[in-house]
């Protein structure tokens, strides 16, 4: 079962990319962009492919070396047509040129995401070719070049982005979320790192809840319990609030997967499925927007929103994607909900990428679906933790990668993390160092 999974999701990076640059199409609509967060999940993805048989070390060296090469060499600047700015990147890029669409904005995390899967590659592609050297120069150098201490915009934390219409956005990475391995990358950086003042000031707005039976440091939807942890692994190492609780981030989100479960078994607003294995709420589309009355019950649907638990919103969405995604944290609960998915109500019969990006048994549209609305989409942002999540649960291949690398290891300790993998017996490899006679220029 997860070996079709993880080969049927990875077709989504082999069909929805564009060859000739290598970005990665949002999600399965008509002239849809390309998201950097998705095309980051890929680079990420390629070595998982060729590890697994789906694609040949050759072409996964040249759909990655093609992407590296048009991040490097894309226009960056202040005004509003290029594809970045200071390092950073605009969240979506039209799939032909590469350049800014939807007036969307330079993002802090998704540039996170894209550079962490830059890095990824850099440590997997190591044979000493001329095509695999310049992959670990060009990732080696996008990480360089983005100005963290220009995202800060002169506070203690990171902001969401800026555009060049109005200058930075109001919002802050602050609570916990995914923006985790934002500040482990902004730390570890040896260009433009964040104070460490910084990290504390982002960890001060955490909350500490206890849901659903669990005690743990509380996000609503699950995505953000696990994006941070497809490239790095949290088990035994801890930071200053981790060590005043006693558990690591991996424990945090073990919980986080369990109290998902335990808000299905309860089913406070009664929506039809929700059961010991079937649940899931996180960011992702829905049948919306609508109110209508179901079974005498006036209901109300949403589009895209970030569906959390225990509050809300809720509107009976559940997305599968997100269960697979959290393999790694608590099998047990998360392989009979898989195998539900797909062997009892066939999510994934007729879908060429796996599990779409979210279905609800409770809206009155079925669309020919016995079990309810099912989304017209795969999105790419979706399909990337699918692949990563299973290899991380099956091998930990991600993340071995990302413990060898440097910056991950000084961004996690100026960050005060420590123990587990992190103890004085375990030294950061120094293979990702471009080399210093090749530098890019």
């Amino acid at each position: 079962m997860l070996d079709q999974l993880q080969k049927e999701t990875f077709a989504y990076f082999l069909n929805e990319s564009n060859l000739e640059n290598g970005l990665i199409r949002d999600r399965t609509k008509k002239d849809c962009p390309a998201s950097i967060a998705a095309t980051g999940l890929a680079l990420a993805s390629y070595p998982v492919a060729v590890e697994r048989g789906f694609i040949p070390r050759a072409a996964a060296v040249e759909r990655t070396l093609t992407t590296l090469r048009f991040f490097w060499n894309s226009p960056q600047g202040p005004a509003a047509d290029t594809t970045g700015y200071k390092g950073f990147y605009y969240h979506f890029l039209d799939m032909r040129t590469g350049r800014r669409t939807w007036q969307c904005e330079l993002s802090t995390v998704d540039s996170a995401f894209l550079l962490a899967g830059a890095l990824a590659a850099g440590m997997y592609f190591t044979d000493d070719r001329p095509d695999e050297n310049e992959i670990r120069r060009l990732a080696n150098a996008l990480y360089q070049r983005a100005d963290w201490q220009w995202a800060q915009d002169g506070g203690a934390t990171i902001t969401h982005g800026w555009n060049p219409e109005s200058g930075f956005l109001k919002y802050r990475w602050e609570g916990y979320d995914e923006a985790l391995l934002l500040y482990i990358l902004a730390l570890g950086s040896p260009t433009h790192p964040l104070p460490k003042s910084s990290y504390s000031a982002w960890a001060s707005t955490y909350k500490w809840e206890h849901c659903c039976g669990q005690h743990y440091l509380y996000a609503g939807p699950l995505f953000t319990h696990q994006l941070s942890h497809v490239w790095v692994d949290f088990r035994s190492i801890q930071d200053a609030f981790m060590r005043k609780k006693r558990i690591d981030y991996f424990e945090n989100s073990r919980r986080a997967t369990y109290a998902q479960q335990q808000y299905a078994i309860d089913n406070p607003l009664k929506f039809e499925g929700y059961a010991r294995q079937c649940w899931g709420l996180t960011a992702g589309d829905g049948p919306g927007p609508a109110t209508i009355k179901v079974n005498g019950i006036e209901r109300q649907f949403f589009g895209y929103v970030g569906r959390g638990v225990p509050y809300g919103p809720d509107d009976g969405t559940i997305a599968p994607w997100a269960v697979a995604a959290s393999l790694p944290f608590a099998p047990e609960i998360v392989l009979p909900a898989l195998d539900y998915y797909i062997r009892e109500i066939k999510l994934t019969k007729r879908n060429p990428y796996g599990f779409k990006a979210s279905f609800n048994a409770t809206y009155p549209e079925k669309l020919g679906n016995p079990h309810g609305w099912v989304s017209p989409c795969h999105c790419g942002l979706n399909q990337g933790p699918v692949i990563l999540m299973i290899e991380n649960y099956r091998t930990g291949l991600l993340w071995q990668l990302m413990r060898t690398c440097p910056y991950i290891a000084s961004g996690l300790r100026r960050g005060g993390f420590g123990g587990g993998w992190l103890g004085p017996r375990s030294k950061a490899s120094v293979t990702c160092q471009p080399d210093k006679d090749k530098r890019i220029k």
